[in-house]
Parts: structure tokens; C-alpha cells; sequence
């Protein structure tokens, strides 16, 4: 669903005057002075349904009173060689920006491990840049350009995807379920590159799955996605995986321009600064703590647990055939 009425976003608006005291904060800081345009996210989360949209935009404001997400920017991984390591097997960035001013997140699903830290520092870590896209990257765009921005465009490559990621499955559903629920309709479109066999048997299966909505957001482009994506962004804002006009990519290849996964990339390093100057204005005379900021991980929904479950026995499957293909060819030695 597209377009929500007017009427819906004002039968909304009149439930949302009457929330509890203590969750006005947190909507604030939801829509950074934008109301009516987050209580549009919502609706479209919730094919417009007034009431269903406004149970989930208050379930989550109860959630990040109750894991006071509205201070994890306060909240750094330390020491900073620990931030390396989670940068490094959880890779996200901030690429550049649309020709329209979104921005251009790139994330690297295929080479993230997700095996260098617990899962409550990766679930930080993914909130972070999400309260940090919110709360800077979009209003600085919206400033830039002119006009309201509140969404961003996926680039999500899947150079590496292997068998192994069956074991990623479950941190996977448990940060896309974060995002369903409190972070709904952020994304506008979905590209995806570099794909190998292995998606592809995945995705046959996972599609029919998928809401419409979702669908018609995910588009799967052909080798690494350079030609179509020129046209929506500049050559500057691609991600390095998608410099190359065949599949494929390379951490370190372009012309020394710097990876947006690497944690000295300039997003990686302003957001970082700036988690560094929030604790500084919050509590500048207690040393930073150690150890991960824990988040109550949620329950996937019926639909996220089914398509998580449809993944791991597609892997499981092209797994035994990979087996079987091997004692095959093993007795044929």
C-alpha cells in the first residue's frame, strides 16, 4: 500500500494525542518533527489499518522505553578494537546518495560472519546505525535537498554467500524482525548484486512468501548491478562491489577510494565520533563501560519465522546434494 488518506493519518494522529506521558518522548524522537509522514510508515506496515498501526507504533514506543533505545548512542562498543572486529564481520555502510538524496546503504550479506562477537553487540550495532540514520544521516538530507526524506535505498551484495549461512539464519530473522517492527517502511527499494546459485535457489522459494509490498521493493540485478544503478545514483555513490561491470567484487579494489564497510570509512568514523561526543554531554565524568548494550530480542513474527525456516531447509537441502555430489564424485576417483 502506496498512499494512506488523509482520514486514516488523522484518525491516527487523535489515538497518538492520548498515549501515555512517558512514550511522547520516544515518538518524538521518532519522527523528528514529522508526524503525519511516521504515522504514513506505519499505516503502509499495516496495509492501512488505523488500529493495527497504531497497536504497533505504540508497542514500539513501550519497547524502546524498555530497552531505553533512545540512549544507545550513548552506548559505544569498547574497547575500539572490539568496534573493528564487529565492523569487520557485520558489513554495513553508508555509500553516498540517490540522485533524489536517499541514502545509499550498502551491506555486504554474503562476507558477514557475525562470528566475531556475541549477538547482543551485533544487535547494537545494527540499532546504532538505525537510530544514527535516523536521528542524523536523514535530517542532514533532508536539509541538503530541500525537501523531507525519510528513507533510504538497500544494496545488499551477495559476493561469499556459501552453505555456512545457514548458520547466520537465526541473527538474521532476529535483526530483520527488529526492523519490521520499529523500523517499518524505511527502506524504499531493495537492490541486490552479485548474486550466486545459492540465492537464487533461495529466493525462488522465499518470494512467493513475501508480502506484495515487500516484493515489489526487491529488485535483483543482473552481475553487479553498475548499469541499472547509474541511473538512479552517481558513479561516487556506488558501493566498490558494484564498480565492476561483471559479478563479483573486491574489499580493496577502486582506485584507493575507501571501502564503506572498513571501519576507518568516513561514516563509520563520524558515527563512531559522534556515539563519542553523546557520552561526553551525557555523563562526562563516568568512564565509558564495557560490555554490549542488551536489547530484549524479539519474538519473529508467524511470517518472518516461516520465511526463516524456509531458508534453512532450502540451505539444508542444496547442502546434502553438495554431499551427495561429492561421495559421487569421490567414487568416481
Amino acid at each position: 500500500m502506496g498512499i494512506v488518506s488523509d482520514e486514516a493519518i488523522k484518525q491516527f494522529q487523535f489515538l497518538m494525542d492520548q498515549i501515555e506521558e512517558p512514550l511522547k518522548k520516544p515518538f518524538q524522537n521518532i519522527h523528528q518533527g514529522y508526524p503525519a509522514q511516521t504515522l504514513a510508515r506505519f499505516l503502509r506496515a499495516r496495509e492501512g489499518n488505523v488500529a493495527n498501526a497504531h497497536k504497533m507504533l505504540v508497542d514500539c514506543l513501550k519497547w524502546r522505553v524498555q530497552n531505553e533505545i533512545d540512549n544507545i548512542l550513548t552506548k559505544p562498543i569498547v574497547p575500539v578494537d572490539l568496534y573493528r572486529v564487529v565492523r569487520d564481520s557485520q558489513l554495513v555502510g553508508l555509500s553516498g546518495y540517490s540522485k533524489e538524496g536517499l541514502p545509499v546503504m550498502a551491506v555486504g550479506v554474503g562476507r558477514s560472519t557475525y562470528d566475531k562477537a556475541s549477538v547482543h553487540y551485533y544487535v547494537q550495532s545494527h540499532i546504532q546505525i538505525n537510530e544514527y540514520r535516523d536521528r542524523v544521516i536523514l535530517p542532514s538530507a533532508t536539509k541538503k535537498y530541500g525537501r523531507h526524506i525519510n528513507t533510504c535505498i538497500k544494496i545488499l551484495d551477495m559476493t561469499g554467500l556459501k552453505l555456512s549461512a545457514l548458520n547466520q539464519v537465526k541473527l538474521l530473522t532476529i535483526i530483520s524482525s527488529i526492523d519490521d517492527l520499529n523500523y517499518p517502511e524505511k527502506t524504499t527499494t531493495y537492490y541486490i548484486v552479485n548474486v550466486p546459485y545459492i540465492f537464487s535457489a533461495c529466493w525462488k522459494v522465499v518470494k512467493p512468501l513475501l508480502q506484495e509490498r515487500t516484493r515489489k521493493k526487491v529488485q535483483v540485478l543482473p552481475g553487479s548491478g553498475r548499469d541499472e544503478l547509474l541511473k538512479i545514483m552517481d558513479y561516487d555513490s556506488l558501493p566498490l562491489f558494484c564498480r565492476k561491470e561483471g559479478s563479483g567484487s573486491s574489499r580493496h579494489s577502486g582506485e584507493g577510494v575507501s571501502d564503506c564497510f572498513l571501519s576507518d570509512h568516513w561514516f563509520h568514523q563520524e558515527l563512531y565520533n559522534y556515539i563519542k561526543e553523546q557520552v561526553a554531554l551525557s555523563k562526562p565524568t563516568e568512564p565509558v563501560k564495557q560490555g554490549s548494550f542488551h536489547v530484549k530480542l524479539p519474538e519473529p513474527p508467524e511470517s518472518e519465522a516461516e520465511i526463516a525456516k524456509t531458508i534453512e531447509n532450502e540451505l539444508q537441502k542444496l547442502g546434502d546434494k553438495k554431499g551427495l555430489r561429492g561421495v559421487i564424485e569421490g567414487s568416481d576417483r
